[in-house]
């Protein structure tokens, strides 16, 4: 996901110098009642088809990936887990709404 990046060294004559990465520590995951989850619904780029889009999650991409499993056993469709954000095949907003809120999360739906 992250990619490391480095600093600027003009030059150096150390023989045995190693560029410092900075490495992108996932942030811990914050409690269901301070996520501030947004649910939509997307057609763009997918051949017309919609999905339910889940993003704003704040947390590791393991706990991003157990919701996205739960939410998809929940609604018995496909989907995946990509870029932080969660992808559900289907116009399922308001199964989803439902499914987050029972779970204690802070979640609204944005869009038409």
């Amino acid at each position: 996901m992250a990619k490391n990046k480095k600093k600027n060294v003009v030059y150096s004559t150390n023989p045995d110098f190693n560029y410092d990465y900075e490495e992108n520590e996932e942030q811990e995951t914050l409690p269901p009642q301070q996520q501030d989850l947004k649910v939509t619904l997307d057609k763009k780029q997918r051949a017309g088809k919609a999905v339910t889009l889940v993003y704003n999650f704040i947390g590791t991409s393991e706990d991003l990936s157990a919701l996205g499993k739960m939410l998809k056993s929940k609604c018995g469709v496909g989907g995946s887990v990509k870029n932080g954000e969660i992808l559900i095949q289907g116009d399922h907003r308001e199964k989803i709404l439902g499914i987050l809120h029972e779970a204690k999360y802070k979640a609204k739906r944005v869009g038409g």
